[in-house]
């Protein structure tokens, strides 16, 4: 099982994510003290990250994503991004969506509404961040690219709240990413809300 689940964090784009191998939440009986600020943390500088121009960094410059991956690193150790995918812009925006999609779930394993709407908060700052990002427009289409590949591969399902009406509101949210970026209707939007309905059963 987990062969299956790494190889489907190894995808092509140098990132793998260890979310729930043992060295994180597994074995733990309570939420890591500083799990809900770092998400909040996490989010705010995502935001900034992914849209540039701001003074600190951007995604794709190879540097910048180094502060993100630390604060996800407290929770996920094993997350990292590979040496071949650093300074590719759509890796390291997986790598860091996937992340701190994975902390958010994590909070919502332990507490089902306050990870219900931590989520509609980091998928606000996603779509913020995408539709703020400085540049061609080739840049903001591998930025949309990587948030989704972030999104639907490089996230551990097996984190989600159990309790149903979070779990319900946590993947209508997602599902509804690819329509807020791509446009509803588009192909990609179709394909991620097919791939998070099959995450509910």
């Amino acid at each position: 099982m987990f062969r299956n689940f790494a190889n489907q964090l190894i995808n092509g784009t140098g990132a793998q994510l260890g979310a729930n191998d043992g060295s994180s939440s597994g074995d733990k009986t309570s939420m890591a003290p500083t799990l809900r600020s770092d998400v909040y943390n996490a989010i705010d500088g995502a935001k900034a990250w992914l849209a540039g121009g701001q003074g600190r960094g951007q995604a794709g410059d190879g540097v910048s994503y180094q502060s993100l991956l630390t604060l996800i690193q407290k929770h996920f150790p094993n997350t990292q991004l590979g040496l071949d995918a650093v300074g590719q812009l759509e890796s390291e925006v997986a790598v860091i969506v996937g992340g701190v999609t994975n902390m958010v779930l994590e909070v919502s394993k332990w507490e089902g509404m306050a990870g219900a709407m931590a989520m509609g908060t980091w998928v606000d700052a996603l779509v913020d961040g995408h539709r703020g990002v400085v540049g061609a427009k080739l840049r903001k289409d591998t930025i949309a690219d990587g948030i989704i590949k972030g999104l639907n591969y490089n996230t551990d399902t097996r984190l989600m709240t159990k309790e149903f009406t979070a779990k319900i509101q946590i993947i209508s949210t997602l599902k509804s990413v690819s329509a807020r970026i791509y446009g509803a209707g588009t192909d990609e939007a179709r394909k991620s809300e097919a791939l998070w309905s099959s995450k509910f059963m």
